[in-house]
This record gives C-alpha cells, sequence and structure tokens, in this order.
C-alpha cells in the first residue's frame, strides 16, 4: 500500500509502505547515537542479514538531504535531524506506518562542512522528551507531542565554535542532565569546555573549562561523551585535544587524564571516533593511531599506570564496537581489525569489507556485525574470532549515517531516504 503526504510544508514526497504490527513491551529502544547501553550495542535478535531496495524494506520514508545524524527511537516514535534548504529541523515519525506526526524547526543556517551539515548532531530520548543540538549551537528540548519545553542558543551565551569542519558531537543524557562538550581551537583562541544542562529546565549546572597543549586543528574533537560506570562509580568520558579526560559528573571537576592520542603533536591530529566504554574498559580513539585502552579507576595522569594496550591500525571517523572480549575496527578504507578487547592482539586483519569510504560506525547485534559505507552499501560480519562475511546491502544512496535496531528491525538512514528493513519483532 502507497501514501503520499503532502500535509507538511516542508515536506517532499513520502513514499510509505505500511509496516503494521503493535507495540511490545520487549521491543528494545534506540535512544541515543550508540544505542541503548551507549556503546553500539544491540540485544535484539533473528535480525535480517540480506535486503535490497524493494525486498525485505517495511517502510521508506523520502528525506531531502544527507546527514550523518542517527535515527532514534523509542516505543513508537523515531527522531530525525533534518536538513532542508538552510532550515534544520526535528522530525517525529510514527515507527508503525513512517508517517511524520511533527515538525519542528530547530533554527537556520545550514551550512555543509565537507560531508556534514549542521544537522549532525543526533538526538537523545528518554521516552518522554527528546532533546536535540544543531551544529549552529541551538539546543532545544520538546515533549512527544511537539511542545517545546525550553532552549538555548550555545555559541550566543559563550562564543562561536571554532571547529575547522563545524559542529557535530551529541548531547549524553545521564539521569537528570545533558552533557554538552565544545571542543575547539582551530578557528579559535577561546578555551574548550564541558557543560551539565539540566534536562528539565535547559539550565547550566556546571561548565568547566578543559585545557590542553594541542596546537592548530589538534584541539577540535567530533566526539561525543561517553558514560563510565564501575563499581560505585560514574564518570563522564571525553577525547580530544589529544587527551582522554574522566570528569566528576556532580561538578565537572577532572578526575584522571591520559596523554598519548597525539603522541608526535601533528598540529591537524583531530578526533571524530568517539570513545567507546565495556565494563572497567575505557577505549580511546583518536585520528587512526593510536587508539588507547584504559583501565578504569585512575586518579590524576594516568597515562602510564592504567593504559592497558595501544594500537596503530586504528578508523579516523568510524567508532569501534565492543562487546567486552572482541574488539572490532572497521577503519575507513574497510580495512577490518578484530582484537582481544583486554589484550589488544589481534585476532584477525587486515580483513577487506567491500572497498569504499566508511563513516558510519559499526553495531554489534546478534552475532552479527552492521556496518554501512558511504556508498551505501551495508555490511554483515559475522562476530567473533573468525572474519566472515555474511551479506552486502546496496542501497545505491550516499551514506554517512550509522544503523540503528529496534524492535527487530534495522534503520538506515541514506541521503535521500529513512528505510525499515525487517518484519518488527511486536507485529506481523
Amino acid at each position: 500500500m502507497l501514501r503520499k503526504n503532502s500535509l507538511f510544508p516542508v515536506v517532499l514526497s513520502l513514499t510509505v509502505l505500511l509496516c503494521g504490527g503493535t507495540p511490545h513491551a520487549n521491543a528494545e529502544n534506540w535512544p541515543a547515537w550508540r544505542g541503548p547501553s551507549g556503546n553500539g550495542i544491540s540485544r535484539e535478535i533473528n535480525l535480517p542479514i540480506k535486503w535490497t531496495k524493494t525486498e525485505h524494506i517495511a517502510c521508506r520514508l523520502s528525506l531531502p538531504a544527507r546527514s550523518g545524524s542517527t535515527p532514534i527511537i523509542w516505543a513508537e516514535r523515531i527522531f530525525l535531524s533534518v536538513a532542508d534548504g538552510k532550515d534544520i529541523w526535528l522530525w517525529s515519525i510514527d515507527k508503525g506506518n513512517g508517517v511524520p506526526i511533527w515538525k519542528k524547526h530547530l533554527g537556520s543556517g545550514d551550512h555543509r562542512e565537507r560531508k556534514q551539515n549542521m544537522s549532525s548532531p543526533s538526538p537523545v530520548t528518554d521516552g518522554h522528551s527528546v532533546w536535540v543540538m544543531t551544529g549552529t549551537g541551538i539546543l532545544k528540548a520538546f515533549d512527544f507531542d511537539g511542545k517545546e519545553l525550553w532552549t538555548r542558543d550555545i555559541q550566543r551565551e559563550y562564543g562561536r565554535f571554532g571547529l575547522n569542519w563545524g559542529y557535530a558531537s551529541s548531547p549524553l543524557l545521564h539521569e537528570d542532565s545533558l552533557y554538552v562538550q565544545v571542543l575547539h581551537g582551530m578557528r579559535t583562541d577561546a578555551p574548550s569546555y564541558v557543560m551539565r544542562i539540566d534536562k528539565a529546565s535547559g539550565k547550566t549546572l556546571w561548565r568547566v573549562e578543559r585545557l590542553t597543549k594541542a596546537i592548530r586543528e589538534s584541539p577540535d574533537s567530533y566526539t561525543t561523551p561517553a558514560l563510565l560506570r564501575y563499581g560505585s562509580a560514574t564518570e563522564i568520558v571525553i577525547t580530544g585535544g589529544d587527551v582522554v579526560t574522566g570528569h566528576d559528573p556532580a561538578s565537572g571537576r577532572e578526575l584522571w587524564r591520559a596523554d598519548g592520542l597525539n603522541p608526535y603533536n601533528d598540529a591537524a591530529h583531530r578526533i571524530v571516533a568517539s570513545p567507546l566504554v565495556y565494563g572497567d574498559m575505557i577505549y580511546a580513539p583518536s585520528r587512526e593511531r593510536p587508539i588507547l585502552a584504559l583501565r578504569a579507576g585512575g586518579r590524576g595522569d594516568v597515562s602510564r599506570s592504567h593504559v592497558a594496550w595501544s594500537f596503530n591500525s586504528g578508523p579516523d571517523v568510524p567508532t569501534p564496537v565492543t562487546d567486552g572480549q572482541m574488539f572490532y575496527v572497521i577503519r575507513d578504507n574497510g580495512v577490518m581489525f578484530c582484537l582481544d578487547a583486554k589484550t589488544g592482539k589481534t585476532i584477525y586483519g587486515p580483513s577487506r569489507l567491500p572497498p569504499a569510504t566508511y563513516s558510519g560506525s559499526p553495531v554489534l547485534a546478534d552475532g552479527k556485525i552492521y556496518v554501512t559505507n558511504e556508498d551505501g552499501v551495508t555490511v554483515v560480519a559475522r562476530a567473533g574470532p573468525k572474519f566472515e562475511l555474511l551479506g552486502q546491502n546496496d542501497f545505491d544512496e550516499y551514506t554517512l549515517s550509522s544503523p540503528a535496531i529496534s524492535d527487530g528491525q534495522i534503520f538506515i538512514r541514506t541521503e535521500s531516504a529513512l528505510y525499515a528493513i525487517g518484519r518488527r519483532t511486536s507485529g506481523r
């Protein structure tokens, strides 16, 4: 069944194949860029391996422009940051039929910085409200009915962003607060900072400067903060400016720091791939070399005391993924490695995925690794100690976004559409 939607003034043509199905208590949400646990792992099972643009597609929603922003999913809602002309919007979409429920204007001033535009940061939700940041510094909160709860203009309040290729970090949601980083230096002399914002009121609870010795472009970080929990401790992990740091969520105070992300003091060593946490291990990519793996629990300078291993064939853009035993690296050129997550020992690799540029980050689910390259090919590889390709699924559409998984379906965003792939666990 096809449906055309013309209710919204900014929508282009919309093609929908009805999904059907009803909500299910066990359907897993995808509430932030890196999923329910913040590390690119989904517990969903029985996921599809092979599909085409016409086979195993439950829904297709036309989109006006590319974006690196990932679909965010909670129950029957999908949230998308969308650039359309000079404007940036937040769309709320019915997951059951692929039709937009509402669209809220976030601001104007969209423009492209190489691959990305100002819709790159992904939204985040707790199931009641949704928060979204733009590359222009607008931060807004909405309830699920589309009512605006509050708005902030971070650049107007604290100064212009000075990253060489535009702001792209997503907010981290933890308990009652959003954690937002602005790590920059190429186009500004202003200091970098991290801030905690009350999710209900939008008020700043703390804002701390994050000083480094990084030079020229190296202070710039396009990463998203990670949440570290070990024992009774909780910390916010930040990478950029040649270092990885851990911060007290209550005060923002820096608890520990590890140098070594830019051992040769390269002036162009900006960081794109985000920090990754699993259990009591912290993984900090840099610009290909090195990746540092650190043990949690340190205080002060942990550059020597808590670095477990390093690896010099890392990615530039895609954030790695791990299940705590194996650590999977997909480099931008499609070369894949599997390492022992505790020791860094190479289990396999270099192994070759289909040649292309990989900017989306891999997702680990159902014993498989899903990653989409810029040519629109989603590669499916078997998780485990042996390299094995299971599927190559070509949409032939430029793609920057990472896959999202919810309720038995895989959601892939290309430059022209959002696809829901597979049959819902909770429905027919």
